[in-house]
């Protein structure tokens, strides 16, 4: 029966505005337009046939563009609040092609409390190409303004970081940067765009590990930008096709799927996170908790002012270094590995994992020592992980008192 309600190339109907959850489930489009299937197909196809010379279907070969992988971008996009989508073969592909709207010589300030492997990727290989890197405190603005020079072009952040899970306002980064005509990248894979849309308080692109909560499962690599700069798009998608780490189209369909259920997994793991840290607060063995949702957080207020939640990730010192290899060894349910962000928990020890390309000085400096670890929370039944922690470490105080 048709009702007269008017939907545009997407499908959605016109008569409303739909939910971050609904989007997060149908994506850009609610079926595919060619067959009507209601799962994205899987575009297995390096190349396209072109209907006539200087004719396409707007395919043409998959490194530059391919159906699937579109459907993502644009889903993300959509989530993001942002008019323009690129995925990638990982999160550091999608924060190389970033560098590269960057010229030898400019500047860049960036959290010094964030992912090992994006400090490597700066420090180990961009640097001898000409670019500067300042690793400061970002959650402190003072100090942002202090290392700001005149070669200043970016300021790139982790808001929650990684970590130490510290909170960098977005909105006074992003008037800063772009008083020098610069621009601001918020590394948004801790949260996810279901908790904070960084493009709406001023950033230029937010940047994901698509891998952790997009995916979600841990079975996808991908890394994504979402952007609304005409100005930036041709630039980025020379780096993509050019570069050529674009995501493949299975890749992309586990990611797409993934999506599907964000809303669902972000709700029960931002749940189950403040269960658990609250337990880890209070228990004898362990020293401090890190987690942006206790009041007492130096940044609880601006965390509160420009996210929705406060995600699944949940850092802690334990009193007792030593205790360390016996919790490792002794959760079962908790899976000890090197990621986040999936349906599964893990627990990562940054010192030997995430962070080892640091330098030993920086990261003590930021608090990534041996007593910390990093805990990604999963949707399984909070009391569960709670119970295998306890039991780990009743493990850890009697062999090591």
């Amino acid at each position: 029966m048709n009702t007269g309600t008017t939907r545009d190339a997407s499908g959605y109907p016109h008569d409303r505005a739909y939910s971050p959850r609904t989007l997060a489930v149908h994506g850009a489009q609610l079926f595919d337009p060619v067959t009507g299937a209601v799962s994205t197909p899987v575009y297995q196809s390096a190349t396209f046939r072109h209907p006539g010379l200087g004719q396409s279907t707007g395919f043409d070969y998959t490194r530059v563009t391919n159906p699937t992988r579109k459907a993502l971008e644009d889903a993300v996009a959509l989530l993001e609040k942002g008019t323009y989508g690129l995925a990638f073969s990982s999160g550091m592909g999608a924060v190389s092609a970033v560098i590269k709207l960057f010229r030898p010589g400019d500047h860049l300030i960036v959290s010094e409390d964030l992912y090992g492997g994006t400090y490597r990727l700066f420090n180990v290989y961009y640097r001898t190409y000409g670019y500067a890197f300042s690793w400061v405190d970002t959650s402190d603005f003072a100090k942002i303004e202090a290392a700001m020079r005149s070669e200043t072009r970016g300021i790139f952040i982790e808001t929650p970081s990684n970590p130490m899970m510290k909170v960098t306002d977005i909105n006074r980064a992003a008037d800063l940067i772009h008083k020098r005509g610069g621009l601001l990248v918020v590394d948004n894979t801790f949260l996810s765009p279901y908790f904070q849309n960084p493009l709406e308080r001023g950033a230029d692109m937010a940047l994901h590990s698509g891998t952790k909560y997009l995916a979600g499962h841990n079975d996808a690599l991908a890394g994504l930008i979402v952007h609304n700069s005409i100005a930036l798009e041709e630039p980025l998608r020379g780096v993509q096709k050019s570069e050529g780490a674009t995501l493949g189209p299975f890749d992309s369909w586990l990611t797409l799927r993934g999506l599907k259920t964000l809303a669902i997994r972000m709700e029960r793991q931002n749940e189950n996170a403040g269960r658990i840290a609250g337990w880890l607060r209070a228990h004898p063995l362990i020293e401090k908790v890190f987690y942006p949702g206790f009041s007492d957080h130096p940044q609880y207020r601006l965390s509160r002012e420009q996210a929705r939640g406060d995600g699944g990730m949940v850092s802690f010192y334990l009193k007792n270094p030593a205790h360390a290899p016996a919790l490792l060894r002794s959760v079962r349910l908790i899976l000890f590995a090197e990621s986040l962000g999936g349906v599964e928990s893990l627990l990562t020890y940054p010192l030997a994992q995430t962070h080892q390309a640091i330098p030993e000085a920086m990261r003590l400096s930021t608090g990534v020592n041996e007593k910390l670890m990093r805990l990604s929370v999963g949707i399984e039944d909070a009391d569960d992980i709670i119970a295998d922690l306890e039991q780990a470490l009743i493990v850890c105080a009697r062999e090591q008192p």
